[in-house]
């Protein structure tokens, strides 16, 4: 329920917001707003007026974040030269694949409108806390960065709630001459980091909440012809209301053709690419699709997709051969058969992003009544079996629930870069579409137990 206010609050905020965008006029041109409280034609001159007063040091991006402004129809499609002693209090979180994160207080906040009567910009959330993504070697500008920062740009919609992390601006570090850019800080961290301390206290609605947000992103990159390229659970991060995507780097059209790439490599998370990708075939929205139906599993499950095995070329393999995850408590078949569908072999067989949201909506705010049944099933299935009030033909030890569990040495969850040579045919499993209970069936997964209890 708390969600379901929540998504009202959303809706009748986003329609105030563009019922005062329709009826309210520039007060310097008197035309009509482009965005709530801003004027695309009047804010541009503002922007180019105060050109001159700024630089980053580098003519490529101070031409993009100029191109930016002056294109920008609203206060969340701008972006700023961020000048370093501006942020304070930096402290360092993680370390990625392309560089580090940190955390640090923005000390004057973001532009939100334009202030007439004192000729300047008004802004807001002074010292407020911001992430800082530093790129590894960017002090030699790469046209990566440059597209990285274009295509969040591109995506990120002109209100005040994205589904794509938003970024703020890009400033430089002093000693390393890296640029970095700043971005929202999410409070919980990676969608993984909150599940290892939450997930025990989730309900079934809040997973599914989850994952709809990040459809929703999903569907935003591709209705812009974009595949992501990189979805894992590390690249979902976790705000108190609501997740975002984040990570736009390997971002690239629908279209690109990976042959014409001179790092013609996969990167990524083994466990999140999709079979075709992993034999060298282009990334495709479907392979998106497949990323998307990993992080699924996960959120629903709890636990990281195949933590308990070497993540290698033997991996590759049985994933091309029809390995997928096995859930280790019992879930509503209607929610098996869309992770089902979304992490089949066949690219052409999986839902879009846009069929995954409006299925995901449905069941966060109009649960159907076969979808509450098959909850409350589970959930009494999963109490008795972690409390030991289990069937007595199940062998399956209580201790296999929950989020107790246990990472192989080389189970990597950082994107990187892989290369296999001839790998199989991706196929699912022989009963792929016959196990309705479970992804895979407890004999494919190649476990050492059997089950006499089918519950999965």
């Amino acid at each position: 329920m708390f969600y379901y206010l929540f998504f009202v609050y959303f809706y009748i905020k986003r329609i105030t917001e563009l019922v005062l965008t329709h009826i309210t006029y520039c007060k310097e041109c008197k035309q009509m707003n482009t965005g709530y409280e801003w004027c695309n034609t009047c804010n541009a001159k503002h922007f180019q007026q105060d050109f001159e007063n700024w630089t980053s040091g580098n003519i490529d991006i101070d031409k993009c974040i100029q191109n930016i402004q002056l294109l920008a129809k609203g206060y969340h499609k701008i972006l700023e030269w961020i000048p370093y002693d501006k942020l304070q209090d930096i402290e360092y979180i993680a370390k990625g694949g392309f560089g580090k994160v940190y955390k640090a207080k923005w000390v004057d906040g973001y532009i939100q409108s334009w202030d007439c009567k004192n000729k300047n910009w008004k802004r807001v959330r002074s010292n407020m806390c911001v992430a800082i993504k530093s790129l590894n070697n960017s002090k030699n500008i790469t046209s990566e960065f440059i597209n990285e920062i274009t295509l969040h740009h591109k995506i990120v919609d002109n209100n005040f709630f994205s589904f794509i992390v938003r970024i703020y601006g890009i400033t430089q570090d002093p000693i390393s001459k890296n640029f970095m850019m700043v971005l929202d800080y999410a409070d919980y961290g990676s969608l993984r980091n909150y599940l290892d301390k939450n997930y025990n206290k989730l309900s079934w609605y809040i997973k599914l909440n989850d994952l709809y947000f990040v459809a929703f992103g999903i569907e935003k990159i591709h209705i812009k012809e974009l595949v992501h390229r990189d979805l894992h659970i590390g690249n979902v991060i976790r705000f108190p209301f609501h997740s975002s995507i984040t990570d736009m780097g390997l971002c690239k059209p629908a279209d690109f053709d990976e042959s014409q790439s001179i790092k013609n490599s996969i990167y990524g998370v083994l466990p999140y690419i999709a079979p075709e990708v992993l034999r060298g075939q282009n990334y495709t929205k479907a392979a998106d699709i497949y990323s998307f139906g990993i992080i699924m599993y996960e959120v629903i499950s709890g636990l990281p997709p195949y933590h308990d095995i070497s993540h290698d070329k033997d991996l590759a393999i049985k994933i091309c051969h029809g390995l997928r995850p096995r859930f280790n408590i019992k879930v509503p078949k209607l929610i098996v058969h869309l992770i089902k569908r979304c992490l089949d072999a066949n690219p052409l067989n999986r839902p879009n992003a846009e069929e995954i949201r409006r299925i995901l909506d449905k069941w966060v705010n109009q649960p159907e009544s076969d979808l509450e049944n098959q909850i409350k099933e589970a959930e009494e299935f999963n109490y008795n079996f972690s409390t030991g009030l289990i069937p007595s033909n199940c062998r399956i030890p209580p201790t296999n629930l929950g989020l107790s569990y246990k990472t192989h040495s080389e189970a990597i969850y950082t994107s990187r870069l892989l290369s296999f040579n001839n790998l199989p045919e991706p196929i699912n499993s022989d009963d792929y579409y016959k196990q309705h209970d479970n992804i895979i069936s407890e004999e494919f997964s190649g476990k050492k137990f059997k089950l006499n209890f089918v519950i999965f």
